[in-house]
């Protein structure tokens, strides 16, 4: 007795239904080169690398680690944190300037792509990694997906604006996280079929860790991580304090702009509730330089910490009563945890996190005066999440699924 289904016995949808049962069953594995190279494209890869592993007739993935971000606390501490796997391939490029960085990864990555010959170079996010990747793609004609594709700042004087814009010139796949970068990337006449809304990777990681974050003590976090001298970590409260960060040039490079940030922040923060600072590496080297690390290690308004795992500043972040940050992935964290936010920048890249749009955020600068202005507000608002469309921690399920429904 024949046992093959006879289309003729079904409705249209069961018949198209067994079609492209079959054609799926002779594809070949989607060939995925993804390149990071620094803390923010780990956390945005996390989720999408375990999305893919739930498809393994489908993907056949390369994850490459440029080794943009080097320093232990920065790299294998977060990957390890995440539950990330070790990378297929690491470039070990390390520090040096844009150009340098760009530079030599592409020569790097020019082998490993022109080896693989992968389906699609996927990347995430704006870091230096990004523009490498992108345009080592391009020249060796493979299609190049880009992760947090869309985000404008308009100020070109950011590294990231212009890794941001060479990356969506060239992407044949635009993974979008609201309608601000959907309105970007049609501005600057990229097809509308090359645009795909799936929401905030970020906020996949964060749900993903929220409720093993939450269930971290913040006083042993400063116990393990603190670089204060005259602090005593075991009585740092466990809410109610405020946050710091800084890395971007603009705040760290000038000791008289540093210098002003941290004098005004002082006089908001410090002689009202605890402030700690998780230390990026550059900026700690800075202010070695500008002789102020000694006088801050022994500050009695701060608290100095290295370098965060990805949950330990997520369980900061989540009682803290203020971050304030130049950050870009924290705007985001804390609009969906409802953590107020001081920016300190004059522009940013994820306008759907500011106040005006309902989110928790508000954009200061590094002017003394409007920190301060900006502090003194972020302490008396109340604590209000704010998730936009999408932003609901299945950006990743979304992007496979494109993936997967490729011609």
């Amino acid at each position: 007795m024949c046992r093959v289904p006879c289309p003729f016995l079904f409705d249209s949808c069961e018949v198209m239904g067994w079609v492209v049962r079959i054609v799926r069953m002779g594809r070949r594995k989607l060939k995925l080169t993804i390149v990071v190279g620094a803390r923010p494209n780990f956390v945005k890869i996390a989720p999408l690398l375990r999305q893919i592993a739930r498809h393994p007739s489908r993907f056949a993935p390369t994850l490459v680690h440029t080794g943009q971000h080097y320093d232990r606390a920065m790299s294998a501490d977060i990957f390890e944190d995440l539950g990330l796997p070790e990378p297929d391939i690491n470039l070990g490029i390390g520090s040096g300037t844009h150009a340098e960085q760009v530079g030599q990864t592409m020569i790097e990555l020019e082998k490993i792509i022109q080896q693989a010959k992968p389906d699609f170079v996927v990347v995430a996010g704006d870091v230096n990694a990004v523009c490498a990747a992108a345009l080592t793609a391009s020249k060796a004609g493979a299609k190049l997906a880009h992760i947090e594709a869309g985000l404008r700042s308009f100020d070109r004087s950011m590294p990231e604006e212009i890794n941001r814009i060479v990356a969506d010139a060239l992407s044949d796949l635009l993974f979008t996280t609201d309608h601000f970068a959907d309105a970007n990337l049609l501005k600057e006449g990229r097809p509308q079929q090359a645009i795909h809304r799936v929401g905030n990777i970020m906020i996949d990681t964060l749900e993903m860790n929220r409720a093993s974050a939450a269930s971290i003590s913040a006083s042993e976090i400063i116990h393990r991580k603190l670089q204060s001298v005259s602090v005593n970590a075991p009585y740092f409260p466990e809410e109610g304090y405020a946050v710091l960060t800084l890395h971007r040039p603009s705040n760290v490079d000038k000791s008289d702009v540093i210098a002003g940030i941290l004098d005004t922040i002082k006089r908001a923060i410090g002689s009202h509730i605890p402030l700690v600072w998780p230390i990026h590496p550059r900026t700690r080297e800075n202010l070695k330089r500008f002789s102020m690390w000694k006088r801050l290690q022994n500050a009695n308004w701060l608290v100095l910490t290295s370098p965060l795992t990805y949950r330990e500043m997520l369980r900061l972040t989540m009682r803290a009563r203020v971050v304030i940050t130049d950050s870009g992935g924290l705007q985001e964290e804390c609009c969906v945890l409802g953590t107020p936010c001081v920016v300190l920048r004059n522009t940013t890249e994820r306008p759907i996190t500011l106040k005006d749009n309902g989110g928790t955020c508000v954009l200061a600068g590094n002017s003394p005066p409007a920190i301060a202005q900006a502090v003194d507000r972020a302490l008396t608002n109340v604590r209000s999440p704010s998730r936009p469309p999408l932003w609901d921690g299945h950006s990743a399920e979304r992007i496979v699924e494109v993936f997967l429904n490729l011609g």
